[in-house]
């Protein structure tokens, strides 16, 4: 049975380009439209591996970073960040979230800005999987 991989983004195209990059790797692509219906697949049926947008409606990618990262049954699962924010704006996001209460959380196993090439996200993914 093939690994499977959750692509939450808002963006159809973005999803549409991310599952053809994880069927092209030799994996299964489960999709989300945004952080309330991954939530929602996480919980059901747990992937191997999250790509995640990080600005999305219901639910934005920061809250559902921290949710996979403070939840004891979700925090095993590797999680790639794809975001046009840079990665040291999503870190001072994560960090000003801690800092109003909320526990802090470990960096993403990898952070890759959009627009992403094919063959760094097949990287990225073929770390974590294979």
């Amino acid at each position: 049975m093939s690994k499977k991989v959750l692509i939450v983004d808002d963006d159809p195209d973005v999803r549409m380009f991310n599952a053809t990059v994880v069927e092209e790797c030799g994996y299964t692509p489960i999709e989300a439209a945004n952080g309330e219906e991954g939530l929602k697949i996480l919980k059901k049926t747990p992937p191997d591996l999250v790509t995640l947008d990080v600005l999305m409606p219901k639910q934005n990618g920061l809250r559902l970073y921290r949710e996979l990262k403070s939840n004891k049954s979700l925090v095993g699962i590797p999680v790639i960040m794809l975001s046009g924010i840079a990665k040291r704006t999503f870190l001072r996001s994560q960090k000003a979230l801690t800092e109003f209460g909320g526990k802090a959380v470990p960096e993403p196993e990898s952070y890759l800005e959009k627009p992403v090439e094919p063959d760094d996200l097949a990287r990225e993914i073929k770390k974590f999987l294979d």
